[in-house]
């Protein structure tokens, strides 16, 4: 899928030589808004899962898809996709929060699960502190909140079925 402009900010797949930048956000995000929901295992295991090698290895050979939302040159968001319909990471850089980019990176990745991937539905296993975001773009909650490698997260499903019918009316994204 092409990059889409959106106001200031475009979205798009990222570069390969994005990948660090892209991590980079994501860590500096999450030590900035999550580490108090998580204990010491928990961070240690998130920081090892957005350096390790095996997961870059991956975004290289396209199994692992690294989305990034740009203002200018800048990387102010990100979203990852895994299994073709499994948002893996969702992080926006904290002076471009409450702007509406995270929805917008969601709403460019349904589109990009639907036409490109042919699924009809995201899910994420949503941070505790990002149910009530993911409950207002239309996620549900699948099952009680659970935990691995001191992680903390309920996993969450989007129907994407009605995106098809509202190509015709919505041409604010197409």
């Amino acid at each position: 899928m092409e990059e889409k402009r959106y106001g200031v900010y475009s979205i798009r797949g990222a570069k390969e030589n994005e990948w660090e930048e892209a991590m980079n956000l994501a860590w500096e995000t999450f030590l900035i808004f999550q580490t108090k929901e998580y204990s010491k295992e928990g961070i240690k295991s998130f920081q090892e899962f957005v350096s390790s090698r095996e997961l870059k290895k991956f975004f290289l050979e396209g199994i692992y898809q690294l989305f990034v939302a740009a203002k200018g040159e800048k990387i102010v968001g990100i979203i990852t996709l895994r299994n073709q319909s499994h948002i893996s990471l969702l992080f926006v850089d904290k002076e471009y929060q409450r702007d509406g980019l995270g929805s917008l990176l969601v709403e460019y990745l349904s589109h990009y699960v639907l036409y490109e991937n042919n699924r009809d539905y995201l899910t994420v296993d949503a941070a505790p502190s990002a149910v009530e975001f993911y409950q207002k773009i239309g996620f549900f909650e699948l099952a009680p909140m659970q935990s691995h490698q001191g992680i903390s997260y309920i996993a969450m499903k989007k129907n994407l079925r009605y995106i098809r019918k509202e190509r015709k009316t919505n041409e604010r994204f197409f």
